[in-house]
């Protein structure tokens, strides 16, 4: 089942802006953090991503980059994260052949997770578990218990996501996540701190509770 390190960060136009929201995470001690800016010119993808490389640098915190290899690898991030149709992980492992990065992939489904997890990535993320906005085209929501029986059928580690929040949170985590990713849930919030660590302490209570 892989690693249990909580709380997954994805980035998508913070209201506090990208480097508050970053500060916050790194604060908090976030493992993972991901820039995501999906349709931006690449331009400001990179100019943000070497922000945030600079806030997380020499942290607890590992900056991976959603999609762009080459932008990964420019900004020396510590990881990239790749969705279905994007760049094949063995490409990009070509493209990016730097020891120690990781590389995570997108799961929708069972044949999915157990494709992926054969092809040995850092973690996979499964999901969507509850419907989500942040999508132009969204994939079918699984529901807890559909995800729960993904995350237990693959040796890798596993990142529940796709509209969690505080408020369902536990019942994901009931179910089997161990990890679980969230977007809204943060940086819709003024004040990302205090989100991340009402988040972790849900996550905390659950793994005491389990």
């Amino acid at each position: 089942m892989g690693d249990a390190f909580g709380l997954y960060l994805v980035m998508t136009d913070p209201v506090t802006g990208y480097a508050a929201c970053a500060a916050a995470a790194v604060r908090c001690g976030v493992r993972y953090l991901q820039l995501r800016m999906k349709g931006a010119p690449r331009d400001s993808v990179l100019e943000t991503a070497l922000r945030v490389r600079e806030i997380t640098r020499g942290s607890g915190t590992l900056f991976i980059v959603n999609d762009d290899v080459t932008i990964a690898r420019d900004v020396d991030a510590d990881g990239v994260h790749l969705g279905q149709r994007d760049l094949p992980i063995d490409e990009a492992r070509r493209l990016w052949p730097a020891p120690g990065k990781r590389f995570g992939l997108s799961t929708h489904n069972e044949r999915e997770a157990l494709i992926a997890s054969r092809l040995s990535p850092d973690y996979i993320g499964v999901g969507p578990v509850f419907a989500t906005p942040t999508k132009a085209i969204p994939d079918p929501v699984l529901g807890p218990e559909r995800m729960g029986t993904i995350i237990r059928s693959v040796p890798v580690s596993a990142v529940a996501l796709g509209g969690i929040d505080g408020g369902n949170l536990a019942e994901v985590l009931r179910h089997g996540a161990r990890n679980f990713c969230v977007v809204r849930a943060v940086t819709r919030r003024p004040d990302p701190e205090t989100a991340i660590r009402e988040l972790q302490g849900i996550w905390r209570q659950e793994r005491v509770a389990g």
